[in-house]
Protein backbone atom coordinates (compact mmCIF):
# COMPACT_ATOMS: atom_id res chain seq x y z
CA UNK A 1 0.00 0.00 0.00
CA UNK A 2 2.81 2.41 0.87
CA UNK A 3 4.49 1.65 -2.46
CA UNK A 4 1.33 2.72 -4.30
CA UNK A 5 1.23 6.05 -2.47
CA UNK A 6 4.86 6.74 -3.35
CA UNK A 7 4.21 5.77 -6.98
CA UNK A 8 1.30 8.23 -7.17
CA UNK A 9 3.47 10.96 -5.65
CA UNK A 10 6.17 10.35 -8.25
CA UNK A 11 3.60 10.42 -11.05
CA UNK A 12 2.27 13.79 -9.81
CA UNK A 13 5.80 15.17 -9.61
CA UNK A 14 6.52 14.02 -13.17
CA UNK A 15 3.29 15.62 -14.40
CA UNK A 16 4.28 18.85 -12.68
CA UNK A 17 7.69 18.79 -14.37
CA UNK A 18 6.07 18.03 -17.73
CA UNK A 19 3.76 21.01 -17.21
CA UNK A 20 6.79 23.22 -16.64
CA UNK A 21 8.45 21.93 -19.79
CA UNK A 22 5.25 22.43 -21.82
CA UNK A 23 4.75 25.93 -20.44
CA UNK A 24 8.34 26.87 -21.30
CA UNK A 25 7.66 25.67 -24.85
CA UNK A 26 4.43 27.70 -25.00
CA UNK A 27 6.30 30.77 -23.80
CA UNK A 28 9.05 30.28 -26.37
CA UNK A 29 6.51 29.93 -29.19
CA UNK A 30 4.53 32.97 -28.01
CA UNK A 31 7.73 35.05 -27.95
CA UNK A 32 8.65 33.94 -31.48
CA UNK A 33 5.13 34.70 -32.76
CA UNK A 34 5.18 38.08 -31.01
CA UNK A 35 8.33 39.01 -32.95
CA UNK A 36 6.51 38.65 -36.28
CA UNK A 37 3.00 39.63 -35.20
CA UNK A 38 1.16 42.52 -36.77
CA UNK A 39 -1.91 44.48 -35.83
CA UNK A 40 -4.19 43.00 -33.19
CA UNK A 41 -2.05 39.87 -32.91
CA UNK A 42 0.56 41.92 -31.05
CA UNK A 43 -1.91 42.30 -28.16
CA UNK A 44 -2.87 38.63 -28.34
CA UNK A 45 0.70 37.40 -28.10
CA UNK A 46 1.63 39.88 -25.38
CA UNK A 47 -1.26 38.54 -23.27
CA UNK A 48 -0.24 34.99 -24.07
CA UNK A 49 3.34 35.72 -22.99
CA UNK A 50 2.14 37.29 -19.75
CA UNK A 51 -0.16 34.33 -19.03
CA UNK A 52 2.58 31.79 -19.76
CA UNK A 53 5.00 33.62 -17.47
CA UNK A 54 2.43 33.69 -14.67
CA UNK A 55 1.74 29.97 -15.13
CA UNK A 56 5.46 29.17 -15.15
CA UNK A 57 6.00 31.19 -11.96
CA UNK A 58 3.16 29.31 -10.27
CA UNK A 59 4.45 25.90 -11.36
CA UNK A 60 7.99 26.69 -10.21
CA UNK A 61 6.64 27.74 -6.80
CA UNK A 62 4.80 24.41 -6.61
CA UNK A 63 7.98 22.51 -7.45
CA UNK A 64 9.99 24.39 -4.84
CA UNK A 65 7.30 23.87 -2.21
CA UNK A 66 7.42 20.12 -2.84
CA UNK A 67 11.21 20.10 -2.68
CA UNK A 68 11.66 18.81 -6.22
CA UNK A 69 14.93 19.68 -7.91
CA UNK A 70 14.48 21.61 -11.13
CA UNK A 71 17.37 19.66 -12.68
CA UNK A 72 14.87 16.83 -13.02
CA UNK A 73 13.35 18.77 -15.92
CA UNK A 74 16.50 18.26 -17.96
CA UNK A 75 16.55 14.56 -17.09
CA UNK A 76 12.91 14.27 -18.05
CA UNK A 77 13.51 16.04 -21.36
CA UNK A 78 16.45 13.76 -22.20
CA UNK A 79 14.35 10.70 -21.39
CA UNK A 80 11.51 11.92 -23.58
CA UNK A 81 13.89 12.59 -26.47
CA UNK A 82 15.28 9.07 -26.17
CA UNK A 83 11.74 7.67 -26.25
CA UNK A 84 11.04 9.62 -29.45
CA UNK A 85 14.23 8.31 -31.07
CA UNK A 86 13.38 4.69 -30.25
CA UNK A 87 9.83 5.18 -31.55
CA UNK A 88 11.15 6.16 -34.98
Amino acid sequence: MQYRIKEEKVKREIELLKSIKDTKTELFIANKNFEIAEGELVDYYSYQIKASKAKLDYLIKQVKAKGIELDMINSLQIGMEQEQITAI
